[in-house]
């Protein structure tokens, strides 16, 4: 892996009479879908019958008009794309996750990590429950149908279950009448609902996937609340609410959320060029041209660019129809996607200093190939600035960054990456900087609960580290038990 890759967006909707949910989910999904592109589901559910279809691919690709067309009006409905943290990408991994129960069917998105999965596994198996798929996420829908059976209710099912659960997870749970919205109690992961004009509610990753169905954003779900929305309208558990401070994770600023998007009231946009002009104060340089790695990188030079007077200019044609390079078959195969994906403007660079900005560097190999493209191009010098710090630890909340081992900056100074990647100069963003992008307090304190979670920058693990490591820990192979 070169990049960091996205984690999942979750998506629901409540209608109060019969619609076109399976739609309005595919509209959202659709602008969700930056979140993750391995595989995709919708549920829809009319009057209690539950219709699902996922698989995997993009959006448009595992639901063409044809397969939309088939599920037909329905009241409530959930969807999901997907990219991998927990277990592979496999289509039995997909989600939503459909449990049929006693009490009545129910389906289960989620975006995060359960730091203790492989411990309530470990326990619910050995009562007697049987695991289809390799993902933490199956682990909550067992604890929500677990303890539905002696509850009064299904939201009195999810706040038991949510007092078990570890880690990082934004839900939105269909039951047959209802809608439920569940943060956890550090809000590592973002979420918000919003309504549209004619009643229907929806729930969101993000709000840029409210506007593309026409909801006006309400408000963002709080760490730790439980929102339920249902004939009676909308209300709010937040019996978890303030039992942990605050710990949004800052890559969603830096690189996951799309730039339109506002969260916990702060806008992606400006703060990724808050980056950019923090780049420019603390690493300055004499350059004739800034320009902007595609797409993450291009806010944070136009933030560099103003403050530091020199021009921005696009250095870079991406080319749109190169599909996810991280999945082709081999390193070879991956080096030549990367290849043709990004595109030199030549005028811009040739004969020039420039100051190329990317978000962040994971291995170096990615960066070190677009370098020796600019050099190709005729550029005299090269100053590789990064809107994030250095990572050099894992991230177990959701976000698949690997183990240190597999880090450039966790294993080499800044003077051998830059070495290494064959630039005149090289900058991270300073971690004292994040506090400034977001404008929140430096960290969580006692006075001001609200902060972030940088565990890949820092190694300080909020909610924990998991006691069994690795993406794909359900899938042990036997040699490896012997």
């Amino acid at each position: 892996m070169n990049k960091i890759h996205e984690e999942c967006g979750v998506f629901g909707v409540w209608s109060p009479e019969r619609y076109d949910v399976a739609r309005t989910c595919y509209y959202g999904l659709f602008s969700l879908q930056h979140r993750g592109q391995e595989s995709a589901g919708i549920v829809v559910n009319d009057d209690g019958v539950f219709t699902s279809f996922k698989d995997v691919g993009l959006v448009s690709e595992v639901f063409p008009e044809s397969r939309l067309s088939q599920f037909g009006p329905g009241s409530l409905a959930v969807g999901h794309v997907r990219y991998s943290t927990t277990g592979s990408g496999a289509r039995l991994n997909a989600q939503p996750i459909v449990v049929n129960h006693v009490k009545g069917t129910m389906a289960v998105a989620h975006n995060g990590n359960i730091v203790n999965s492989y411990e309530l596994r470990d326990e619910l198996e050995l009562q007697g429950s049987i695991f289809h798929t390799t993902s933490d996420t199956e682990v909550i829908s067992y604890l929500i149908t677990k303890a539905r059976l002696h509850t009064s209710s299904i939201e009195e099912a999810v706040k038991e279950a949510v007092g078990r659960l570890k880690g990082s997870f934004s839900l939105v749970i269909m039951s047959p009448a209802k809608i439920i919205a569940v943060r956890d109690p550090q809000g590592f992961r973002p979420l918000c609902y919003g309504q549209t004009d004619d009643g229907r509610y929806v729930v969101a990753s993000e709000n840029c996937a409210l506007s593309a169905v026409s909801a006006h954003f309400i408000r963002d779900i709080e760490p730790g609340e439980i929102v339920v929305f249902d004939k009676d309208g909308v209300r709010s558990c937040r019996d978890y609410c303030g039992t942990a401070p605050g710990r949004m994770c800052i890559f969603e600023y830096i690189y996951f959320a799309r730039p339109d998007s506002v969260i916990d009231g702060v806008s992606v946009q400006e703060a990724r060029v808050k980056a950019g002009r923090f780049l420019a104060q603390d690493y300055a340089v004499d350059a004739d041209v800034v320009i902007g790695v595609p797409d993450s990188g291009m806010l944070a030079a136009m933030g560099y660019a103003q403050e530091s007077g020199i021009p921005y200019e696009i250095g870079f044609v991406k080319n749109k129809y190169i599909g996810r390079t991280f999945i082709a078959p081999g390193q070879k195969q991956r080096e030549d996607l990367v290849n043709i994906k990004l595109n030199v403007v030549k005028h811009v660079v040739e004969g020039k200093r420039v100051v190329m900005v990317d978000d962040s560097m994971v291995r170096g190999t990615t960066a070190s190939r677009i370098v020796q493209k600019l050099r190709d191009a005729g550029a005299t010098e090269v100053h590789m600035r990064f809107s994030a710090p250095p990572f050099i630890s894992a991230c177990y909340y959701g976000t698949d960054i690997p183990d240190s081992s597999l880090l450039i900056a966790a294993n080499h100074s800044m003077e051998e990456m830059r070495e290494m990647i064959g630039v005149d100069s090289i900058g991270f963003l300073k971690r004292e900087r994040l506090h400034q992008m977001v404008g929140l307090p430096e960290g969580p304190t006692p006075e001001e609960p609200c902060g972030y979670c940088d565990s890949c920058f820092s190694g300080e693990y909020p909610a924990g580290r998991p006691s069994q490591l690795g993406k794909y820990r359900f899938e042990t192979r036997i040699s490896e038990n012997e």
